[in-house]
């Protein structure tokens, strides 16, 4: 599987319990502004089973009136000419990261998030699922920044676009009509957001001294050890002295989907034991949501993401020299 290169408190706020999905979704009659012609499914949307779901659950739902389909591709797999018909792009290298930060891919305030949502034409009502080009990779962000956001009816196709085209299921090269551009009709989404869902460097700082708590660093184990270089120029080398290090793609199988929730729970007990309070890093606070994804599956609640992530910790001199120890 080819993966793109993967992309901030007072005393420690407790983290938000993640509110799992499952809620009736009031959707509204008529077509799915998104959908294309022929691509319309009779089917009710109905309660998602989980922040996981299949490409057969999704194909028969496709085109479901309140249901929205995003494209969370970031790198190569952005300019991909293939997509699921209907799906509206969730751009993390566009409008969907506040771009005024030193660091990227970092979440943009409420009020461009509401903005970029209603743009897109996202209602309150709506149920949301997310995929990507490359499997499981930034579909995870976009998903976790909606929960952050207090939106709950949302989750990540397993194995992305690979599993979706694996399934024989079609794809367009198309734009989403009616959306792109601005031109369809707009949204009623208000981010409400959580607290302690996305946090700072200073508050995994004193995680990391915390010894209820773990944090885990999905980068990869040359990395994490500052044997290999960090592929965003200036950042040092190695970790966070007491994070663990947990790269995202052992908790995925060789197809790109998430391992079975029991292989999970066992990951992470063998590599936490009792801890509960779980925090995940990253380069830049893409790849650890896929980290909080497989958290979540596994039945952990008190989870939360680094947004600045190794972008912000490994930058010389800044915020406040951040210890970096290397290393395994």
């Amino acid at each position: 599987m080819t993966q793109p290169q993967d992309a901030a408190s007072e005393a420690r706020p407790a983290i938000q319990p993640a509110i799992r999905p499952g809620a009736e979704p009031g959707a509204e009659p008529g077509a799915e502004p998104g959908a294309e012609p022929g691509a319309r499914s009779q089917a009710p949307v109905g309660p998602l089973p989980g922040p996981l779901v299949g490409v057969d659950w999704l194909a028969g739902r496709l085109g479901a009136p309140g249901l929205v389909v995003f494209d969370a591709s970031v790198g190569a797999h952005r300019a991909a000419s293939d997509r699921i018909p209907g799906a509206r792009p969730f751009d993390l290298d566009g409008p969907l990261s506040d771009h005024t930060a030193p660091v990227p891919h970092t979440m943009p305030g409420a009020p461009e998030f509401t903005e970029a949502m209603r743009a897109l034409g996202v209602e309150d009502s709506d149920t949301v699922v997310v995929y990507d080009g490359a499997g499981v990779y930034s579909s995870a962000r976009a998903w976790w920044m909606l929960r952050a956001m207090g939106f709950d009816r949302a989750a990540v196709l397993d194995g992305g676009l690979p599993a979706w085209t694996a399934a024989g299921l079609p794809t367009s090269t198309t734009g989403p009509a009616g959306v792109a551009g601005g031109r369809g009709p707009r949204g009623s989404f208000t981010a409400r957001p959580r607290t302690g869902l996305l946090v700072d460097g200073a508050t995994v700082a004193r995680a990391l001294a915390d010894p209820a708590a773990a944090v885990l660093d999905a980068r990869t184990r040359e990395r994490f050890a500052g044997t290999a270089p960090e592929p965003r120029p200036g950042l040092r080398g190695g970790h966070m002295p007491g994070a663990v290090n947990l790269p995202f793609t052992e908790l995925q199988d060789p197809t790109g989907r998430m391992r079975p929730v029991g292989e999970l729970r066992a990951v992470f007990r063998a590599l936490t034991g009792e801890r509960d309070r779980l925090y995940f890093s990253c380069g830049s606070g893409v790849t650890a949501c896929v980290l909080a994804l497989a958290a979540d599956l596994a039945g952990y609640e008190e989870i939360a993401v680094y947004d600045g992530s190794w972008s912000e910790w490994g930058m010389p001199g800044t915020p406040s020299e951040f210890p970096v120890t290397t290393g395994p």
